[in-house]
C-alpha cells in the first residue's frame, strides 16, 4: 500500500484487516493467520440472522414499553397540572380564612376587654347594693306585707313600749 493512502479506503476488506496487513509488511515478516477470521459458512449466517431477529424483537418490545411510559407520562403531567390548580385554589381559600381568623381574633380580644369591664361593673353594683342595705333593719319571722302601708304604726300597735 502506498504511503499517502489510508487503510479504510480500499474496497472489499475491513479496515482492521488492512491495518494488520500493512503492519505485517512494515515488519517484513511472513503474514500470519488473521486473529479475527470472518466466518463464511451458512450456519454462521443462520445464527447471525437469528440473533438479528432476536435483537429486533427486543428493540420492538422496548419500543412498546417506551410508548406505554410516554402515555403514562402524559397522564402524570395532566394530573400534576390539575393538582397545581387545586393547590392554588386551596391557597387562596387559606388566605381568605387566615384573614377571617385575624378578624375573629380581634373581635375576641375586644370581647375579652368588655368581659373584664362587665365583671368590674358587676362587682361595683354588688358593692353599692350591699352598702345601701347596711342601714336597713330586717325583721325575721313576720309574713311579707303584713304591716300594710305604714310599718311604723303597725309596729307601735303590735309592740307598745
Amino acid at each position: 500500500m502506498p504511503r499517502g493512502k489510508t487503510a479504510g479506503k480500499t474496497p472489499g476488506k475491513p479496515a482492521r484487516q488492512l491495518l494488520f496487513s500493512e503492519a505485517l509488511r512494515q515488519q517484513k515478516h511472513p503474514p500470519a493467520e488473521d486473529p479475527l477470521p470472518i466466518p463464511h459458512s451458512s450456519m454462521a449466517d443462520d445464527t447471525q440472522d437469528a440473533t438479528m431477529d432476536h435483537i429486533l424483537q427486543e428493540i420492538s418490545a422496548v419500543s412498546r414499553k417506551l410508548e406505554g411510559m410516554d402515555s403514562a407520562m402524559v397522564a402524570l403531567t395532566a394530573e400534576t397540572r390539575s393538582m397545581r390548580l387545586d393547590i392554588a385554589g386551596l391557597q387562596s381559600q387559606i388566605s381568605g380564612l387566615d384573614q377571617r381568623v385575624a378578624t375573629v381574633e380581634t373581635q375576641v380580644a375586644a370581647w375579652t376587654d368588655r368581659d373584664q369591664e362587665l365583671l368590674h361593673l358587676r362587682s361595683r353594683l354588688i358593692d353599692l347594693e350591699d352598702r345601701s342595705r347596711r342601714h336597713n333593719v330586717r325583721l325575721l319571722g313576720f309574713p311579707e306585707d303584713i304591716e300594710g302601708r305604714d310599718l311604723l304604726s303597725y309596729l307601735r300597735e303590735r309592740y307598745p313600749n
